[in-house]
């Protein structure tokens, strides 16, 4: 029989591993990586993903490659955007958060435009009107 110490002690240790392990997944799908204030980048997609982790953008903008992050595929496509809707070369709008890194070229959309249609993939971060 195992003592009520030992009990403890393994509940304990997997708390603490299902705690890091959501820490870690949190980091990853947060926006601690971003700046503060809205971000709008205009340019060409390049490239299209619809997929786990996140959806992805590529864009041209100015000739500049950027990769536009938007939220997990499901909430993309519950959002209306598919890659039906968009295709290499359509002009794209972007608004979100950029990288606290001022030299990576990478944003998290909250809002993207293309052909005219809106898709707020995170409504609850669009800016007011």
């Amino acid at each position: 029989m195992q003592s009520p110490f030992n009990a403890i002690r393994g509940v304990a240790l997997t708390a603490a591993v299902i705690l890091a392990a959501g820490t870690a997944a949190y980091a990853h799908h947060g926006w601690s990586w971003t700046q503060d204030g809205f971000f709008e980048l205009r340019g060409k997609i390049t490239a299209i993903y619809i997929g786990n982790p996140h959806a992805t953008l590529d864009v041209d903008a100015e000739g500049e490659a950027w990769r536009v992050e938007l939220a997990p595929a499901s909430r993309t496509i519950a959002a209306g955007f598919t890659e039906d809707v968009a295709k290499i070369g359509d002009e794209v709008t972007a608004i979100g958060n950029r990288s606290l890194e001022a030299t990576e070229k990478r944003m998290k959309a909250v809002r993207i435009i293309v052909n005219g249609e809106t898709y707020d993939v995170h409504p609850e971060r669009v800016p007011p009107a």
